[in-house]
């Protein structure tokens, strides 16, 4: 009886296996409604029996491509895109078996990645609303604009593949999908006139180190590795690697144009190691693309009390204006890249702002300008340039105001000056169209000056073009 029963299973796994192997297999980056990058080659990739030749013919131009799977059954081929434009159908075919992907779009293909206020959709959290989300929602329908979302996995190895299929945006799509995202690509496709593809990789409450792999992080000696399941029993996005390995690498390679980036919340409380670790990951993930210093635009974390976070100890690196500072530096020193500064959409008591509009636009305004060449507007918030110093008062300048800076006729506040005792007092403040003038009454000789620089501040100082000047600070103390 046993052995019959034996029989019966080998049989009945050969008859599941057989409809597999004679069936394409393709990432789900690959499917119905998707857009690849114009004007490159874009790679298609999947999976077969082993030595296993198949065909792709792209209807673009009728090019077929012959590609054999490995000894491991995986085939990966590389295909020439026209111009943005569309629908197109890509046609694959192996012995008898055909499959074809529709309604494919050309255009421009961004990744969107990082955590909670990248993965925070439209609709929003529960209890926590997109700032005019539902109007958003309603007025979505553009068949040019199409996004997938790869799903949260926290795992030990890297993932070949996941569940998930290109969606064209409409209500019932855009609701569950990134709201920075979603917003950035509007602009983006309503100003270049082409389609537009989103690729949502994000995990709310990630640490940077996460998104990492285990050679990125051979330099950080304090990141411990996760090597057993028990590793990631407790917070496994914080983990290094778990969310490079689950979630990132099932789509590196797939033809970009760039990616947008907000991240940075969950290592406030290590903001002097930041820089270096983000550094590290942008020019690694930029290597294993393969496509040169392609662009990387990212959101400077806005405002918050995370003192709410440490009752009884709030030491000072807590301050966030710290992990602020180092978002800044790092833009300076990865190439090819950009911060929107998010100063005015902070809430002091939640860490998810609701103006997602905003932080999609000013990440849209680096694309618009420094990818795609337009002129004309405001893309980058003004910038710190340099402090004088004469007596009791203290001049400092700004970059990137081609239009001055403004407090839209209220008064200047947040600007601190502070002497030799490094005590810092409240200055007054007299804006001028490229400078502010600072003086304080109970700081006689000035040697340093901070703006902003706390966990949860309010600005008052924009450009012309209203982005607002990023918390800074003169002094290293």
């Amino acid at each position: 009886m046993k052995n019959i029963k034996h029989v019966f299973i080998v049989i009945a796994m050969f008859l599941l296996s057989f409809p597999m192997n004679a069936q394409i297999r393709l990432s789900a980056l690959f499917s119905d409604n998707m857009v690849l990058q114009q004007k490159t080659t874009v790679p298609i990739w999947g999976w077969a029996i082993k030595n296993e030749e198949l065909s792709v013919t792209t209807s673009w131009d009728s090019q077929t491509y012959k590609v054999k799977a490995d000894i491991s059954g995986k085939w990966k081929l590389s295909v020439a895109t026209p111009s943005a434009g569309g629908p197109y159908a890509i046609e694959l075919t192996k012995g008898t078996d055909k499959k074809v992907l529709n309604n494919v779009l050309i255009g421009e293909v961004w990744l969107c990645s990082g955590q909670s206020n990248m993965e925070m959709p439209m609709k929003g959290f529960g209890g926590q609303p997109v700032l005019g989300g539902n109007e958003a929602i309603v007025k979505s329908t553009n068949s040019n604009i199409r996004f997938i979302t790869v799903p949260r996995a926290t795992v030990l190895e890297p993932q070949e593949n996941f569940e998930g299929k290109w969606e064209v945006s409409a209500p019932q799509t855009t609701a569950n999908f990134s709201a920075t995202a979603w917003y950035f690509g509007s602009l983006l496709q309503s100003v270049l006139q082409v389609p537009v593809g989103l690729i949502q990789v994000a995990y709310g409450g990630s640490n940077v180190e996460a998104w990492m792999n285990q050679e990125m992080l051979r330099e950080f000696k304090e990141m411990k590795i996760p090597t057993k399941k028990e590793d990631l029993a407790s917070n496994p996005n914080r983990v290094p690697t778990t969310l490079y390995n689950g979630m990132l690498s099932p789509v590196i390679g797939y033809g970009i144009k760039g990616c947008i980036w907000y991240q940075g919340e969950s290592n406030y409380e290590r903001p002097f190691q930041y820089k270096e670790l983000f550094k590290k990951m942008v020019g690694s993930w930029r290597k294993l693309w393969n496509q040169g210093e392609f662009p990387f635009y990212f959101a400077q974390i806005a405002p918050f009390d995370y003192s709410r976070f440490h009752h009884k100890d709030n030491k000072k690196e807590y301050n966030s204006a710290f992990l602020r500072e180092a978002q800044l530096k790092a833009a300076k020193e990865i190439p090819n890249s950009g911060m929107a500064v998010l100063m005015d959409v902070g809430e002091e008591i939640s860490i998810h702002p609701m103006d997602k509009e905003k932080g999609g636009n000013r990440l849209a305004y680096l694309a618009l300008a420094k990818t795609y060449g337009i002129q004309g507007f405001e893309f980058e918030s003004p910038k710190y340039k340099g402090i004088e110093i004469v007596g009791s008062t203290v001049t400092i300048s700004f970059d990137d105001i081609p239009n001055g800076i403004t407090t839209y006729w209220k008064e200047c506040t947040g600007f601190e000056l502070a002497g030799e005792d490094k005590v810092f007092h409240p200055a007054q403040a007299t804006v001028r169209t490229k400078s502010v003038v600072l003086s304080s009454v109970k700081v006689a000789k000035p040697v340093a000056v901070r703006y902003l620089f706390k966990d949860f501040a309010v600005p008052t100082l924009f450009s012309g073009g209203g982005l607002p000047v990023s918390s800074f600070r003169t002094d290293d103390w």
